[in-house]
């Protein structure tokens, strides 16, 4: 986490723990969508998921690269000791059994290098070697130094794993940066619907009261007029019963509202007895994004693309595979040197001898009754199920991407016409309780109707808002894209590792 980062995260923190002075009446903490967001970002469960995820695919490219780097080995054995009774070949060719007492040291030291391109390997050796008899015939030269050597060894038709994982670890990692993007984009999407589902709660909540205080009043009023003579008892009845169903509704409201407010903070990790209250999110500027530029960015962006690659690749891999086991083999190894041996270490590094060491191994199958061509046969299957699949899945990828877009851009009609619908219902609704409590309404069925009318069409609205909002996480999550500020959606390695 950068420097900004964490100041911005302690400024949350400190509001969260210190209301602003609008706030200290009551002690709430008011939280904007953009906040509930940072937050979720920063220490949600789903954040911190993504964040350990990513760092394994980090370090298990690390180990890839590193793989393949040059190493270096320090290897020895010090000391050993051997006492029993042996097969020893006599120089006649006869073998007899005679005891053994001895002992011996090993100390050697490689540099070696990795051939990617052809799987094969160089080293450069040194070794040091000491043996001698404890009982019995003492070793004359005790000493022998592999004083260094160039090895080589390549294997000429086998399957080369490495020519392909250089082109397949890249691409998992690869992958693995854009689905931290596309996590953190899922953890927008799921605490905007956290936000939503609590702001719902909240604005349940404020009619609830709201249609108790109308119900309250209109019931007062009503008793006078009753006794008055003015109403029937029946719609004296009906208002009764409409206070006592608003009743319910509030503590209804009341325990919703808590299960949201506990999710909600179950989620960001923040102290239950923390209080909150949302601030209702508003759109400043609305934007239309063209089908061709969502699918372009995603294909270029989301993780998805960059997996049918990868599938393509593993499988033309398992072919590969398939085609060079169990056939024709044969594996090159080469040595080049100098060596010398000495009755002490210094003799043994003294007028060094060259040495030279080439073979050519080879392995034919005669009869396999023909597992090899099967291998190979249901290897290429697999590869054309790989292929059929991938370009189902490009095709359905596609058209959901083209389908959030439509969506997306019918949205600001739909807030337009839900913010207008909610404008509308109040005021009937105003208009209509006005004329009830001055007696011009008689029927207290048109005030129920126009109440819950009015109550949808707030409901419609933040529902509309809702979608919105979670159309556009969905978005910038399939294509990794801002729309907004035209740019890829990145992140720096350095703030999670």
């Amino acid at each position: 986490m950068n420097v900004k980062s964490i100041f911005t995260l302690f400024l949350l923190a400190a509001a969260m723990l210190m209301p602003s002075a609008n706030a200290q009446e009551d002690n709430i903490n008011y939280l904007s969508l953009t906040d509930v967001i940072y937050i979720a970002h920063q220490q949600s469960p789903d954040a911190l998921i993504a964040k350990h995820r990513f760092k394994a695919s980090y370090w298990d490219f690390r180990s890839f690269k590193a793989d393949n780097l040059p190493g270096l080995i320090l290897d020895g054995i010090t000391p050993s000791y051997n006492r029993s009774i042996s097969p020893i070949t006599q120089p006649d060719g006869t073998i007899e059994f005679k005891p053994l007492d001895q002992g011996g040291a090993n100390l050697g030291l490689s540099l070696y290098q990795n051939i990617g391109p052809t799987g094969g390997r160089i080293s450069l050796n040194s070794d040091l070697s000491w043996a001698d008899n404890f009982t019995g015939d003492k070793v004359q030269t005790p000493f022998r130094a592999d004083i260094v050597n160039v090895r080589y060894d390549q294997p000429i038709f086998r399957y080369n794993a490495y020519k392909w994982d250089r082109h397949i670890e890249p691409m998992k990692y690869e992958m693995a940066k854009r689905k931290y993007l596309e996590d953190n984009e899922q953890v927008a999407i799921v605490a905007t619907n956290y936000f939503f589902s609590m702001l719902q709660s909240q604005i349940d909540m404020q009619i609830a009261n709201k249609n108790m205080s109308n119900y309250d009043t209109l019931y007062r009023i009503a008793v006078g007029r009753y006794q008055l003579g003015k109403i029937a008892e029946n719609e004296l009845l009906q208002l009764e019963l409409n206070l006592l169903k608003a009743e319910a509704t509030v503590q209804q409201a009341e325990l919703e509202l808590e299960n949201s407010l506990f999710r909600l903070l179950s989620y960001l990790r923040i102290q239950e007895d923390t209080e909150i209250e949302l601030i209702p999110p508003t759109v400043e500027e609305f934007f239309t994004i063209t089908a061709d530029k969502a699918i372009t960015e995603a294909k270029y962006n989301s993780s998805t693309a960059l997996d049918f690659d990868k599938r393509r690749l593993e499988a033309q891999s398992q072919v590969n595979a398939a085609k060079m086991s169990g056939r024709f083999d044969a594996d090159l190894s080469a040595v080049f040197g100098l060596t010398q041996q000495g009755a002490s270490i210094p003799g043994a590094y003294t007028q060094p001898l060259d040495q030279q060491q080439v073979s050519l191994g080879f392995t034919l199958p005669i009869l396999d009754w023909g597992s090899a061509r099967g291998r190979i046969k249901m290897a290429e299957s697999q590869e054309e199920l790989v292929f059929t699949s991938v370009e189902q899945e490009e095709i359905d990828f596609v058209y959901n991407i083209f389908l959030e877009v439509m969506q997306f851009n019918m949205q600001e009609n739909q807030l337009r016409i839900a913010a207008k619908a909610d404008t509308v219902a109040q005021k009937r609704y105003d208009v209509t309780a006005k004329r009830y409590m001055i007696g011009k309404v008689n029927d207290i069925l048109d005030l129920d109707k126009a109440q819950i009318d009015n109550d949808n069409a707030l409901k419609g609205y933040y529902q509309a808002l809702r979608a919105y909002w979670l159309n556009y996480y969905r978005i910038r999550k399939e294509t990794l894209y801002d729309f907004q500020r035209n740019m890829p959606i990145l992140f720096d390695i350095n703030d999670i590792m």
